[in-house]
């Protein structure tokens, strides 16, 4: 357990000698940051993808000819 104090924030280091649930819990919260941070990027992308393919002139689309 040492080497993960040496490994850790001072945040998490603090946590690790406190409890168990406190090193679950300092997990859990950095899983939900990830996932809120990851979850509005995807949103933001694919706002901008819909906004584009809306507002998309039709002559500057290509026209596809299969031979």
């Amino acid at each position: 357990m040492n080497f993960l104090n040496q490994l850790a924030c001072s945040t998490c280091a603090v946590n690790f000698e406190a409890s168990g649930d406190s090193i679950g819990y300092s997990i859990f919260f950095l899983l939900v940051v990830i996932l809120s941070v990851l979850s509005g990027v995807a949103f933001f992308m694919i706002r901008l993808a819909r906004r584009e393919q809306a507002n998309l002139d039709p002559e500057l689309c290509d026209d596809y000819v299969t031979n």
